[in-house]
């Protein structure tokens, strides 16, 4: 049976300013290792962005947009899938934000006004979804969880120790949540990578909520050094 492989937590030089790699380099870093795509998900404009709080909205967007952008055209060119999302701060939390487009945050002018319950509900209404990742990273004293309006919960992630890992799989499985993992890749010589596989190919953030929800996506975890995937149950 054919495998998809998804990375689903990824930040590019171009936006995210504790990224190291640009988008282009992710591209080739992927496809060398088989995987059938990626999700751009870069730090929002409320988050580490390198977006220029003083422009306008349109051109704060445009400029957000520019590492997928990057990202999706050297895809095209090497047959790599490369889907638009991002990571939308509250307070303490990090949430993924997938299933939307360039088009829908240039028609919100007044997003960052919202306070994050708004969000999330708005975000659903539009065909969105949300992914809490990394809920419980480590030094982070007040933690926020939403399990009311997230769809999904991070609970592997390449860049978190083990037991802020295991704390996240505590916190989907004690409400009923789909499990999801992810690298939260900055740079290419991370030696660990997170992300899940599917039987079917993605066309997008809708297609990926779909396999979480029939939990139908298995999570990996695999060494870059051997290139040997651990699945997890």
């Amino acid at each position: 049976m054919t495998t998809y492989k998804y990375e689903t937590h990824l930040h590019t030089a171009e936006t995210s300013k504790c990224a190291k790699s640009p988008g282009a380099e992710f591209a080739e870093f992927y496809k060398a290792r088989g995987y059938t795509g990626i999700f751009v998900t870069d730090h929002f404009l409320n988050g580490n962005t390198t977006v220029p709080p003083e422009l306008s909205w349109e051109q704060r967007i445009a400029d957000f947009c520019r590492g997928y952008e990057a990202t999706a055209a050297r895809g095209a060119r090497i047959g790599l899938d490369v889907f638009f999302a991002w990571e939308y701060s509250d307070a303490s939390g990090h949430f993924l934000t997938y299933g939307l487009g360039k088009e829908w945050l240039l028609d919100h002018p007044d997003l960052l006004t919202w306070n994050g319950l708004d969000y999330f509900d708005r975000v659903r209404a539009d065909g969105g979804m949300i992914v809490h990742a990394h809920p419980f990273r480590e030094k982070v004293e007040v933690i926020h969880l939403i399990p009311g309006k997230t769809d999904a919960v991070e609970i592997v992630n390449a860049g978190r120790p083990d037991e802020a890992n295991r704390h996240a799989a505590d916190y989907a499985r004690s409400f009923g949540l789909p499990e999801t993992a992810g690298s939260d890749i900055h740079a290419t010589g991370r030696p660990r990578l997170c992300g899940i596989a599917v039987s079917q190919r993605l066309t997008g953030g809708q297609d990926y909520l779909a396999a979480l929800v029939a939990r139908e996506a298995v999570i990996f975890d695999e060494s870059v050094t051997d290139g040997e995937p651990f699945f997890t149950a």
